[in-house]
Formats: structure tokens, C-alpha cells, sequence
């Protein structure tokens, strides 16, 4: 019996083996298609922490992941409107070439009719979030994403507000290309709102089976 649970207890901390790797090294945009850059995409650099201007695009990693645990922190302005896009190919509109996140202070009067997918943290056309995790406007939030195969897991301050199963997402929605889609790089969205954003850093999971 104590030899099986130890044998468990290996092969469990074998599977999701691996550190953590910073995605930001606080000077520049090294790992984000910018190296030796402090601009990059309508991004700026400055004092440790990534910036948007009004200006902002996709910020796109150099490299592909499949499964992953990625951390970030990040502060919001007045209605910011920003998002992580997870498995982009690179081209068109991270949201269906890829699937994309919500970051938004959809506390903010002018989103007073979101649909459920749209508030912050949602799978923006494909599965919602729970409501009331985020910290006030001007305040750092910390949120960690899962992807791990068919997995996605949003954690938002601790709370984990959702979880979706993208084998069964595509069973009720099929056109959505960018749900069937198993391996991409990462990119912050831009959409011409000043958003705030550091501590990025990445532990790759094993791959599915």
C-alpha cells in the first residue's frame, strides 16, 4: 500500500515536472518579438512593467506552447480593454485564430451590457466567467491560466472564476477554428486601452496523450 502511494505520488510529480520561466525580463521585449527593444507593438517598457498605449496591438510571444501554466500580473485603467490570447497562430484576430481571454474592468459603466462571455476572464465567444473577482481599478490582480490539452482553468486573485473543456465547446460550436487549435504562441491583445502588466513567467506542462 505505501509503496503504491509512493510510486502515485512519483509519477504525479513526474508528469508536471518542470520551473517556472520568466517571460519578462523587466528591460525589454525579450521573448515578445522585441529584443533589446523597450517599444515594441504599442508597448512600452519602463521601471519593470510592460505598458500598452493607445497605439497597442498584439504583443505575441517568439514561441509556441501547448500546455502550460502562464502568470501574470496586471492593473487596469477605467475601462480597459485588453485580453490573453492562448494557441494564436500568429495572423489575423487572436479571438478566432486562436482563442482569447478577457482582461476588462467590466465594472465600468460603458460595458453595462456585456454579454456572460464577455466579462473579464471569459472565453470571449465560447464559455463565461464568474463575476466580482477583480480588484478595484488602479490595483495590481493576479490571475494564473492553465492550458493543459483540452483544458483551459482561469485563477483570478486566487479564485478560480473558469474552466472550460474545449472538447466539449467544440461539440456545441463548431466553426470556432481557434478552439481546435492545441498548440500557439501567446499574445496580450491589444485594443487601444492602457493597461499595466508584469511578473509574466511560463512552466510548460507534458504533453497529452
Amino acid at each position: 500500500m505505501i509503496k503504491s502511494l509512493i510510486f502515485a505520488l512519483a509519477t504525479f510529480s513526474t508528469s508536471y515536472a518542470g520551473e517556472f520561466v520568466s517571460l519578462f525580463n523587466g528591460k525589454d521585449f525579450e521573448g515578445w518579438g522585441g529584443k533589446g527593444k523597450t517599444e515594441q507593438s504599442g508597448y512600452l517598457v519602463k521601471d519593470g512593467v510592460v505598458t500598452s498605449t493607445p497605439q497597442c496591438r498584439n504583443l505575441v510571444t517568439d514561441k509556441e506552447y501547448s500546455n502550460y501554466v502562464f502568470e501574470f500580473e496586471f492593473k487596469l485603467t477605467p475601462g480597459a480593454n485588453n485580453g490573453l490570447g492562448i494557441h494564436y497562430t500568429g495572423q489575423g484576430d487572436p479571438a478566432y485564430f486562436g482563442m482569447e481571454l478577457q482582461i476588462l474592468d467590466n465594472t465600468h459603466p460603458k460595458y453595462a451590457g456585456l454579454k456572460d462571455y464577455q466579462f473579464h476572464g471569459g472565453l470571449y465567444t465560447l464559455v463565461a466567467a464568474k463575476k466580482g473577482h477583480l480588484k478595484p481599478v488602479g490595483e495590481w490582480n493576479k490571475e494564473v491560466v492553465t492550458v493543459n490539452g483540452p483544458h483551459v482553468k482561469v485563477e483570478l486573485n486566487g479564485v478560480v472564476i473558469m474552466e472550460a473543456n474545449l472538447d466539449e465547446v467544440n461539440k456545441t460550436k463548431p466553426d470556432h477554428k481557434g478552439a481546435q487549435r492545441r498548440k500557439g504562441f501567446l499574445t496580450f491583445c491589444g485594443h487601444g486601452d492602457i493597461l499595466s502588466v508584469r511578473g509574466m513567467r511560463i512552466k510548460e506542462l507534458p504533453e497529452t496523450k
